[in-house]
């Protein structure tokens, strides 16, 4: 049986499991998934279980069954292309003929002194937990800083506002304006709906440490109860120890057919890949459109493609609570309830496909 090994039950990988569990599979392909929890989890939504407005079950899906796939529950310490074996924390090793990894991503902490110790997170569904449980233990008036204003800032601190109105939210952006790479007809609607809930956007902020009850910005001391961290990624661990070329955040250069230019079995999918677009679930999914061909060219022993589409994006949607939304589409800006149930219905539609 040949082996092909994924690492991660992420965006990518449930992409690539949705297009080769079909009767059009080979015989002869054994898949094996491998992921710390027994289920998919909705990445996108970590903001709203963080927040409290859902629950985790809300945020679960379950993974596929299939004669030919067998899942593997374990957290990852090593991947080993020479050897073409992953390793794990309760000293399973699994060997693979081809790898895909799609093993998301953890903080980028930007080297700021106290940040890793004194913030909490929702980059993975058991942090989102503790997250939760922090926010909803605190009293009526504490303050929450929230580092970081791109979309899960955005979406975490308009949540929040919903969740726990008697809270003060601190929303902090390095730019002058937010979602400054996007119409200022957006940061305008988006900045807007702070004002009117009172959520303070701090703009053009520098946290340069981070204590367990302050946070400095610039050379101001702001009293917190609480911080949550979203100001950048990088790749886990496992992912920055594999020798090969990095770019930016020391994610993994690829070539063309997303593969390791010197592993052509190892392929990359997701926030640990070196791409040319923000991480997001629709670049994971893209790019495994794009490496399920590939693998289906591999297998059959013929020729790749000389050359490879473009990765085409249809743009991003963003909620602000459960009624008001935003979106960039096609080069045009949506606001208000219906760029919110766009983004409910996009939603529904992945867990029918995937669920």
């Amino acid at each position: 049986m040949r082996k092909l090994v994924l690492l991660g039950a992420g965006y990518g990988n449930m992409r690539i499991l949705l297009r080769l569990l079909t009767k059009d599979l080979p015989s002869d392909i054994e898949i094996t998934l491998v992921d710390r929890t027994p289920f998919h989890s909705l990445k996108t939504e970590f903001y709203a279980l963080a927040a409290g407005t859902v629950s985790d079950s809300v945020v679960r899906v379950p993974l596929p069954v299939h004669d030919q796939l067998k899942v593997v529950g374990g957290e990852i310490i090593e991947i080993s292309p020479d050897e073409k074996s992953v390793y794990l924390d309760d000293g399973q090793i699994i060997t693979y003929d081809e790898l895909v990894i799609g093993l998301g991503c953890m903080d980028n902490y930007h080297d700021v002194p106290g940040a890793a110790e004194n913030t909490y997170s929702i980059q993975t569904i058991g942090k989102s937990r503790i997250t939760y449980e922090k926010l909803l233990g605190l009293g009526g008036g504490a303050t929450v800083g929230i580092v970081g204003a791109g979309l899960s800032g955005i979406e975490l601190a308009s949540e929040l506002r919903e969740s726990r109105p008697d809270l003060k939210i601190k929303l902090f952006d390095r730019s002058p304006r937010i979602l400054r790479d996007f119409p200022e007809r957006l940061s305008n609607y988006v900045k807007g709906w702070f004002d009117e809930h009172n959520v303070d956007v701090v703009a053009e902020s520098n946290i340069t440490q981070v204590g367990p009850d302050v946070l400095y910005n610039h050379e101001e001391t702001i009293p917190v109860d609480a911080v949550v961290w979203t100001a950048g990624i990088r790749p886990v661990t496992p992912v920055q120890n594999i020798d090969t070329e990095k770019g930016d955040s020391g994610r993994l250069v690829l070539n063309k057919y997303h593969q390791l230019p010197t592993y052509n079995d190892v392929y990359v999918a997701g926030d640990c890949a070196a791409l040319p677009y923000a991480p997001s679930a629709q670049v994971a999914e893209e790019q495994a459109e794009q490496i399920v061909k590939v693998l289906r060219h591999v297998w059959n022993e013929e020729p790749l493609p000389e050359k490879m589409p473009e990765i085409k994006l249809k743009g991003f949607l963003g909620s602000l609570g459960k009624k008001q939304g935003f979106a960039y589409l096609a080069d045009r800006t949506v606001t208000g309830r219906i760029a919110r149930l766009l983004k409910s219905g996009v939603l529904w539609m992945y867990k029918r496909h995937n669920g």
